[in-house]
């Protein structure tokens, strides 16, 4: 079964405050009945005492046991604690109101046994268990022991199970005092009471829930209140709706998704943007030679150009350049798509640099360019092997990045210029190699722009050849490939330099 945010956020809340609200009437039962066993066991222990005290200060009269053990009355009044009876009946406990009842039966059902015969101590109701609903009374469990051990009044098969008060007189034991153990704890009247107050209890508890549940329900709806925000705003995002926002408010981990979620709608749409200016820019790239291309072909059937060797150079041309256009439209397409193939190995690059600026330096030298090689390796890998470390690449990529490099200095640069090619050790291991030329130079708010796809700065660097401004972005791409970097900016001569890094094979590096 699936549940909604809102409804598991309600039931979270609930049951936490179902926890706590148990938790804390469970333990105020057990803190009040552990209070109460607490208070009757000092009770007991206190009593027990003040009628030790009786028995000691009734033994000190003669030095013996000998009147109690003769008199059960005078026992019984240590026990409740009237006067002794030293003139006949006078003061014993039971003639009057203030004895409590169950002395008033047993007293009237032992007249006969003031002498001590027949004087059955505990009660056999005690014995029994009759009084299980509210506890016999401490006095009822008393028994009491002469200084041997021998019974004075008690019964020998409940000494078991007793708790023994020694009795002392001037330092010396004189007796005990056993303590018949209770009936259990959770039987006892004042116990019964703590039951049901807990009753009540579990009754309050079931009416804070209800208000609990009143006030976690609004609570939750509150709370995941942004999340459908979200959803909302995530559905419209994924319905092309690139402008739609979350309204963000605090800063707490939900603004911060929030604040996320309207990035990733910024960066959407500057994507969908810049995707769409990308189809209308390869559609006017293309439809710029085409509708050249056509013009000279009806031009050349309606008889307004002469059909000669000339024209149809002139076209094969055209054809040429827009087939160039259109393979580095797929080169770029298929480097961003991540499916271009790279045949990674073991390369010199010094050799593959050397080689394709001898491939371009005829065609520098016609347009009135210089075309410079500074291999700044050379003599410190003569010396030491060890200064540089093999790169690891895909030769043909490596060699199409720098003849995209070459060709766009010849394409922008002002004839009487030229080009430097240096290849050097990066500071951080690797190689470095930059492409610095002449004017015209490109402006500092443009060079970052220089990579990508489609851009031009026309203003100062006029596009001579043809080029689509595509040569750059896949130099881009081909390099971020081979793990490296590339940037441009102004160069020294007055044009504008391309420098490249890329990694040296790993493990290895330069000196």
């Amino acid at each position: 079964m699936s549940f909604s945010i809102h409804t598991k956020v309600f039931l979270t809340l609930l049951l936490a405050c179902v926890l706590v609200l148990s938790g804390t009437q469970a333990f105020v039962h057990w803190s009040l009945q552990r209070g109460l066993v607490e208070l009757a066991e000092a009770r007991e222990q206190a009593r027990v005492e003040v009628i030790g005290e009786r028995l000691i200060e009734i033994y000190a009269g003669e030095e013996s046991w000998a009147p109690l053990r003769a008199s059960p009355r005078l026992w019984l009044g240590a026990l409740l604690g009237r006067d002794w009876p030293e003139q006949g009946r006078r003061g014993l406990p039971g003639e009057g109101s203030r004895a409590p009842p169950w002395a008033r039966r047993f007293i009237g059902t032992h007249d006969q046994a003031d002498g001590g015969d027949g004087f059955d101590w505990p009660p056999p109701s005690t014995v029994r268990g009759e009084r299980r609903d509210q506890g016999a009374p401490i006095e009822l469990r008393l028994m009491l022991l002469d200084a041997e051990g021998a019974l004075i009044y008690g019964r020998p098969e409940l000494l078991s199970n007793t708790r023994r008060f020694v009795l002392d007189l001037d330092g010396r034991s004189i007796g005990e005092l056993a303590v018949i153990a209770g009936p259990p704890v959770a039987e006892l009247a004042d116990l019964h009471f703590v039951e049901r107050q807990g009753g009540r209890l579990w009754l309050i508890v079931a009416a804070m829930l209800a208000v609990a549940a009143a006030l976690a329900y609004p609570l939750s709806s509150r709370l995941i209140r942004p999340v459908k925000a979200f959803q909302q705003t995530a559905r419209r995002l994924a319905a092309g709706d690139y402008d739609a926002r979350v309204a963000i408010g605090g800063g707490d981990e939900i603004a911060r998704l929030g604040r996320d979620i309207n990035a990733l709608a910024d960066a959407l749409g500057r994507n969908d943007r810049a995707r769409r200016q990308w189809v209308a820019d390869i559609s006017h790239e293309l439809r710029t030679p085409l509708a050249l291309l056509r013009a000279h072909l009806e031009a050349m059937q309606d008889g307004v150009r002469p059909l000669e060797r000339g024209e149809i150079d002139r076209l094969h041309g055209d054809v040429l350049r827009l087939s160039r256009l259109v393979e580095d439209l797929n080169d770029l397409a298929r480097t961003d798509l991540g499916a271009l193939a790279y045949h990674m190995q073991e390369i010199d690059l010094a050799e593959i640099l050397r080689e394709d600026i001898d491939a371009f330096r005829t065609r520098f030298e016609a347009a009135g360019l210089d075309l410079a090689f500074d291999n700044r390796l050379a003599g410190r890998h003569d010396a030491d092997p060890a200064v540089c470390a093999p790169l690891r690449a895909d030769a043909g990529r490596i060699s199409q990045l720098f003849g995209n490099l070459l060709h766009n200095s010849l394409s922008y640069t002002d004839s009487g210029g030229g080009l430097t090619v240096t290849l050097d050790a990066a500071p951080l291991g690797g190689y470095r190699i930059t492409f610095e030329d002449t004017a015209p130079g490109v402006p500092t708010e443009d060079l970052p722009r220089l990579f990508d796809r489609l851009y031009r700065v026309d203003a100062s660097r006029s596009r001579h050849t043809g080029g689509a401004g595509l040569g750059l972005a896949i130099a881009k791409n081909v390099v971020s490939a081979h793990g490296g970097s590339i940037e441009a900016h102004a160069a020294a001569a007055g044009g504008c330099a391309i420098r490249i890094e890329l990694p040296a094979s790993p493990g290895r590096g330069f000196k």
